[in-house]
This record gives C-alpha cells, structure tokens and sequence, in this order.
C-alpha cells in the first residue's frame, strides 16, 4: 500500500501525522510512504529524517493525495483538501463530523473511507487515538484558563492559587473523562479550589479517590450546573458523546450569572462545543467576550505544542496504520473490531450510527459492533 502524509494546512496546526519510525516500520513491511516536503517541520521534524527512514519527499499536497492509497492525517480535511480526495482512498485522521455538516457532506461525495480517529474503540470502550490528545488538552485547558484570566487579556484578574491571605480561583470543569480529569490534575497542581461534574456516578466514584484534596466531585445536573457558573471564575467544557454533538450545558442566559471577567475554556468545541454561546476560534485570535465573559474556543488546541503532541498522538496511532497497510481496510474491518468502529464512511455511505443521526442521513450497519 501507498500511505501518504500531507502537511496539515489548518492555521497554527504544527503537529504532522507520522515519525520517522513510521516511516520505517511501514517501509520494513514493503509498503511506500509519500511525505509532503516541510510535513514535519512545526514538530522539529526535517525533511531528511523522513527521506533516511524511506520516505518519498513530494513538493506538494496534491502529489501526495493523487499518489496514496491511504492518507494518515491529524486534522480533518480542510476546504481546500476536499477536492483532492479520491474515489475509494482511505482518509485515517480527526474528522469531528458532527460539528461539520459541510465537510460530512464533501467527504461523503468523495466516496472515500473515512476513518476516523475518535470514534476508535477498544474491547472496553475507551477511545486509544482521542485519549492522548485529550490529555493533552485537558492539561492545557487550565494552562490558558491562567493566562485568561488576567487582566490584560479581559480576566478577572485571578491568580489560580492565590496567595496566603488571598482565596485561590474557583474552577468548574465539566465532565469527568479524559479531558476533565487531566484538568483537574493541573489545576489542583496549581492550588486552585475545583469542582468536577459528572452524570456517571461510578466515575465520580473514582475520581473522588484518585483526586487531591482541593478537588470536589459533583454530580451533574442544572441546578448544580449553576450554582458553580455563580461560583467559578474558569469554566472548562470537557463532555464528549464519541462521535455525536456534543450536549449543550450552559445557556447564554446563564452567562449573565457569571462573575464579569470570569473565563470558559470549551475543548467540547471540535464536537460543536458545550457552551450555547462557543463558537470556533483559532490560536491567532482565540477569544471573544460575550455578556463579560471570556470564551477560549480553540479547535486545535495540541497544535500549539506541535512535537508534544506529535509524539504523544503517534504512539498511539502506528499500530492501526500499520494494521490497515497490511490487510486493507475490509479486511481489518472485519479482523479487528477497533478498526470497524472507527469508520464513519464507506462507499458513499454513513457508517457511524451518531454522525447519520446528526444530520439524518441514512445509516449503513455495514461496519457495526
């Protein structure tokens, strides 16, 4: 097989789809592996580390589509891209369908196998290829919550962890996976005072042992929603439904109850966001206020720390490249479960039961587990 990997093209994306030592496990197999020229610079990745591990260099995008059997990517295919995806080649990367009809529709008409990073899972219902990029975002979240929340960025003016005499900030994150537990972490590093809801009681349960003393699990419902928007003076949105729109927890009106200044980090944002009031935002220009309160809704948000989360997300993503090389796609849909649940389209057909419920199109069960 011919895999082929892009340079991603979204604005302040410098992670790159595939090491070096891809590109040699691939090659060791017999397969060829296309890199774009410059696919890997925003990791510290140089052309001839690719070319020494046996690589093909290519100068452009469209001489790496109209070549690969495969395309690995990290970020779904932007406008530009979408023409340059053929009839029956295989897409491997972050697609987020349900926050974009637009590109469901474009990737639908290529024909092309979408398979899709975030909808992975595994024989006990974890997500191996969205969990190192949640980590990562988890613990940013707070990152840029601190900065955000001071005052010449339109915060509050609150120091995390206060100082003696002086309260720490109140955070509130919402939802206890991946993303709210890494939060959590950080931010009681910090020594703020934190709150992490959750409808899952058993997850609570859990959080509640592995936690430090300074994080209080709540249970997740509306009014208790509110009272900590009252209290918070950083909110993270960090619920996800693989694969489906993310639900919508906070109401504009409730934004008015917030304190002026207060700060809401939406990672939810790549599924639609968990805000009312989230709209996509890029790291060039990453807030907007709206009724006094800060709103960071970056979609790409590991693209910042490119060589972090390159190397954190290819980790995780070598063995399913390496599985679908080698048998095609069928064939390791049909061998390897994880693989059928990552595929959302094929043959011009919606195969993830959440994606064709969230625009209504017709559901292929085709690939089901």
């Amino acid at each position: 097989m011919i895999v082929g990997v892009p340079k991603e093209i979204k604005p302040d994306e410098y992670r790159v789809a595939m090491l070096p030592v891809g590109v040699e496990e691939l090659t060791r197999r017999g397969h060829r592996v296309v890199v774009e020229a410059g696919a890997g610079l925003g990791s510290g990745l140089a052309d001839e580390d690719y070319a020494a591990a046996g690589a093909d260099l290519l100068p452009s995008a469209e001489s790496v589509f109209a070549e690969a059997d495969m395309i690995v990517k990290v970020k779904e295919p932007q406008p530009a891209e979408w023409e340059l995806i053929r009839d029956g080649q295989i897409v491997f990367t972050y697609f987020h369908f349900a926050a974009d009809r637009a590109l469901t529709e474009a990737v639908l008409a290529s024909g092309a196998t979408a398979v899709a990073y975030e909808t992975l899972s595994d024989s006990e219902g974890r997500l191996p290829l969205l969990t190192p990029m949640s980590e990562v975002a988890g613990r940013m979240s707070v990152q840029e919550g601190a900065k955000f929340l001071e005052r010449p960025q339109m915060g509050r003016g609150i120091l995390l962890g206060g100082v003696p005499g002086v309260a720490p900030a109140h955070i509130t994150i919402l939802g206890g996976g991946i993303v709210g537990a890494n939060a959590a972490r950080i931010a009681a590093g910090f020594q703020a005072s934190v709150a992490i809801l959750d409808i899952n009681l058993d997850r609570l349960r859990y959080l509640d042992d592995v936690m430090p003393a300074n994080v209080t699990c709540l249970y997740s419902d509306r009014h208790t929603i509110r009272k900590q928007l009252e209290r918070a003076d950083l909110v993270v949105g960090a619920v996800l439904i693989p694969g489906a729109k993310a639900p919508m927890l906070v109401e504009e009106d409730d934004l008015k109850i917030m304190q002026q200044g207060s700060v809401i980090i939406d990672v939810a944002i790549d599924q639609g966001g968990c805000i009312a009031t989230s709209k996509p935002t890029s790291h060039a220009e990453p807030t907007y206020i709206v009724h006094d309160v800060v709103h960071y809704c970056v979609t790409n948000m590991p693209g910042a720390v490119g060589r972090t989360s390159t190397f954190a997300l290819c980790n995780a993503t070598l063995r399913w490249v390496l599985e679908i090389a080698d048998r095609g796609i069928e064939a390791a849909a049909r061998d390897l479960k994880p693989v059928a649940t990552a595929i959302n389209m094929h043959g011009r057909k919606v195969t993830n039961k959440a994606v064709a419920e969230t625009f209504d199109l017709e559901f292929d069960s085709s690939f089901a587990v």
